[in-house]
């Protein structure tokens, strides 16, 4: 059977300090364990030979005797009751491999909600107050989120200790591995109860509807998503609770085409406007209107920048732009006089329309 390179494993060279070698375990350690590959059946024999090797090489008479070509004898290395455990905490200490990842203790947290409020797009632009209604659970007004009923103690849970927590020691390839789990005895609050709360029957929460105020920032867009911390379902017993999540919808505004921080609008002028010039009044979002001059000889099309009168931006300072899109109409039935009045406007352009349409006759009854 061909040697182990343990160096190798490591990945560091035969010369390497002890400082060194511990640096490349912890490194590896993450890499490999099994809670980092869930679902990969060969991660434990991966972790095991780095263990292995780590074990080996950070003990001073080990090494040695590595080095000199020794056999050693490795069967009991870990067969002590908890001893990757014990050898994980001798390397990341208390906080673990994941600095806290297999810690699962604590009391219940409530459960997240996510609702959605509709607004204008000028309540969204500029910012607006905002109240969201929705069902869930919330503190029990009796025993106030206690669980206990009205005059009647806690108790120490007698399990936990009053921590709320337990240690488990869990079996695999690895060995035991301690876990720090909550209590199922108090649900991780510490304490037990003896007389429940009569309404909420010791959970201390109820179901009801609760309202909350949104402060919807200026210059939100469309699907954004706000958070608000704590605002979600009461946790069991004062436990932490969930966070509130609001998509926020804005409606639609049919005078403009929001482009980010900026807005478009639509605006018609006849053809003898666009060719002598006329001024135009443009709406503004915040209420409101800009007049603006259009030039003679203004082309279908024209566009104007009204700067910094577009949406705020969003957590900055300063605007968009509203940008004015000209357009020309042309109009599709004239009268004999406007007709008369175009052709000879034409003439004196040297324009040559085509001749006015043969009017029918109309048949005698």
């Amino acid at each position: 059977m061909a040697r182990k390179d343990y160096y190798a494993t490591l990945g560091v060279p035969p010369e390497v300090s002890p400082d060194e070698i511990k640096k490349a375990f912890r490194r590896l350690a993450r890499e490999t364990h099994p809670d980092a590959n869930p679902g990969d059946p060969k991660a434990e024999a991966r972790f095991r030979e780095v263990a292995e090797a780590y074990e080996v090489l950070s003990d001073q008479d080990r090494r040695r005797r590595y080095d000199r070509g020794d056999t050693l004898d490795l069967n009991g290395l870990f067969s002590g009751f908890g001893s990757f455990d014990d050898l994980l905490r001798s390397v990341f200490g208390e906080s673990g491999l994941f600095g806290g990842l297999r810690t699962e203790a604590g009391p219940r947290r409530g459960r997240d909600v996510l609702v959605t409020a509709k607004v204008a797009l000028s309540e969204a632009a500029f910012g607006v107050a905002t109240d969201v209604r929705f069902r869930t659970r919330v503190l029990c007004s009796v025993c106030v989120g206690e669980g206990a009923a009205p005059g009647t103690t806690k108790n120490t849970c007698s399990t936990c200790g009053g921590g709320g927590a337990v240690r488990v020691a869990r079996r695999g390839m690895l060995g035991s591995v301690m876990t720090v789990t909550t209590c199922d005895r108090c649900g991780g609050s510490g304490q037990t109860i003896s007389a429940p709360c009569p309404t909420c029957a010791g959970s201390g929460t109820v179901d009801d509807v609760r309202s909350v105020k949104v402060e919807v920032p200026a210059g939100v867009t469309d699907g954004t998503r706000l958070r608000l911390t704590g605002q979600g379902e009461a946790a069991p017993r004062l436990g932490p609770p969930g966070d509130l999540y609001v998509d926020i919808a804005v409606t639609p505004d049919p005078r403009y085409i929001r482009d980010a921080s900026d807005l478009v609008y639509r605006t018609s002028v006849g053809m003898v406007e666009a060719a002598l010039g006329a001024v135009v009044e443009i709406p503004l979002l915040e209420g409101g209107v800009e007049r603006l001059d259009i030039a003679p000889g203004t082309q279908p099309g024209w566009v104007a920048r009204l700067r910094g009168l577009g949406v705020p931006h969003l957590g900055r300072r300063g605007r968009g732009d509203l940008i004015v899109q000209v357009m020309v109409s042309i109009p599709t039935r004239l009268n004999e006089e406007q007709e008369a009045t175009l052709r000879s406007f034409a003439a004196a352009g040297g324009e040559q329309p085509a001749a006015p349409a043969a009017k029918k006759r109309k048949r005698p009854r």
